[in-house]
């Protein structure tokens, strides 16, 4: 009698959301947010899982995140290390949703990014790293498009509340009007000293370090459309300036979400109606092309502002220590060994306690010139005159907005996915402008505001 075959293997679950670096700094807060939307609630989020390459560490995690004298839910902890493929492999393949929080990402996310192309999950992370975010799209754009895989970096308080607050501000340009420039001016807010993640701080130490690479690779590439922008290009201007309308000091910050709002204006520009969804339903086609159509372009920039020049001072002097120690070897080892020291307390390896974060909020200005009737900007010596200033407010950025931001854009490609593209390596704001990220954030604690409306 033949020895009947054995029975199939079980297939592994498939989790909603995988939250890959859990147990970081950024991840357990992500973990905290995450588990406020599983059942009982009535939110498209169902299933959690959590990995790291260490199984205590997250596990311990999970335990903060569930509070003092809460009872940690028993969620699955899948083993997975940013250095073996084949771990991320299993894990992207178990997902449909890879929140990937283990940075600093041009070390940690690229393999991440690889493994969800390749299996078709869709992958959020919360980088505000240009060359990471540009070197995953040139490599992993076809792959992720045909796999049905949708990549999207950038999705933290880098770079969200910029790109969704320059998509709000233009939008506040009623026709004929139409804006030139966009500047937002970012203050950080704190009873107490702000202190910041030292995964930032690596990663900015990194990327001076590999300015090169970002510019060999940019050369590299087709150069992307640019978007019609009426009028002449704004001056230049100075490194530090004092702004009398908000009675603040600023600096030029450069900043991701520059970069991350260009891109997205240079998508727009090759797609004028927005990216089609999967299986978009008609009423979502129509919006989509409604809400891209009321879109105007602008030169777009950021500064960093303080009340005092002792601010300004304190980032000039940390920005010159990157540059100037960030180039060579020995000099990165004494920035990343002493961070505390080198940004004058502002980078700290322990990072910032729980009452540091609580008491920490943000603003972000965008004053926006232009012209109240498109006509005007051919004219030639014709200047702007009107202005619009719109502001994004929320609370403090790194442990509070960016697990408000990640989950969110998680919860919509759950919830709406056939609204969205099949695949492809995009910003968040070709994404998710046209769904209702917007109006998430502002049930989860982000306000968007028109502030005032002027004649110049």
């Amino acid at each position: 009698m033949a020895t009947p075959p054995p029975p199939p293997a079980p297939t592994p679950e498939v989790f909603d959301v995988v939250i890959f670096g859990a147990s970081g700094f950024t991840g357990r807060y992500v973990i905290r947010e995450a588990l406020k939307f599983l059942p009982p609630s009535s939110s498209p989020l169902r299933s959690l899982a959590l990995a790291g390459r260490s199984r205590d560490r997250v596990a311990a995690a999970l335990r903060w995140a569930a509070g003092p004298g809460g009872a940690a839910p028993d969620l699955p902890i899948l083993v997975a290390d940013a250095s073996d493929p084949a771990s991320l492999a299993a894990l992207a393949a178990r997902a449909r949703v890879v929140l990937s929080c283990a940075g600093p990402f041009r070390l940690h996310g690229r393999q991440v990014a690889a493994a969800c192309a390749a299996a078709g999950a869709d992958c959020l992370d919360i980088s505000g790293e240009p060359e990471f975010m540009e070197r995953v799209e040139a490599e992993f754009h076809e792959a992720a498009a045909k796999n049905g895989s949708l990549i999207i970096s950038a999705c933290g308080f880098d770079s969200i509340p910029a790109e969704l607050g320059f998509l709000f501000h233009s939008r506040q340009w009623a026709p004929p009007s139409v804006p030139v420039t966009v500047q937002a001016y970012l203050s950080l807010e704190s009873d107490k000293r702000i202190v910041g993640n030292f995964g930032t701080y690596e990663s900015g130490v990194l990327g001076v370090a590999n300015a090169g690479e970002l510019q060999a690779l940019r050369r590299s590439r087709p150069r992307r459309p640019r978007p019609n922008i009426p009028g002449p290009p704004p001056p230049k201007g100075s490194l530090v300036e004092h702004d009398k309308a908000l009675g603040l000091w600023t600096i030029k910050l450069p900043s991701a979400d520059t970069v991350v709002v260009k891109r997205t204006l240079s998508t727009v520009t090759e797609h004028p109606e927005g990216l089609p969804g999967v299986e978009e339903s008609a009423d979502f086609a129509e919006h989509r092309k409604s809400f891209w159509s009321s879109v105007k372009p602008a030169h777009f920039g950021v500064k960093l502002t303080s009340k005092s020049l002792l601010g300004i001072a304190q980032f000039i002097f940390t920005g010159l220590c990157i540059g100037l120690l960030g180039g060579f070897s020995f000099g990165r080892s004494l920035l990343l060994k002493f961070p505390s020291f080198f940004s004058a307390g502002w980078f700290r390896k322990s990072g910032p306690t729980e009452e540091q974060v609580s008491s920490a909020s943000f603003k972000m200005w965008f004053v926006g010139r232009g012209y109240s009737d498109a006509a005007r900007a051919s004219d030639r010596g014709s200047k702007p005159d009107k202005e619009i200033i719109t502001r994004v407010s929320g609370p403090e950025i790194g442990y509070i907005t960016t697990p408000i931001v990640l989950v969110q854009c998680a919860l919509v490609l759950l919830s709406q996915r056939g609204n969205l593209p099949k695949g492809g390596v995009y910003t968040p704001g070709a994404v998710f402008g046209p769904t209702d990220i917007q109006q998430r954030l502002q049930e989860n604690g982000l306000l968007f505001d028109l502030v005032s409306t002027r004649t110049l």
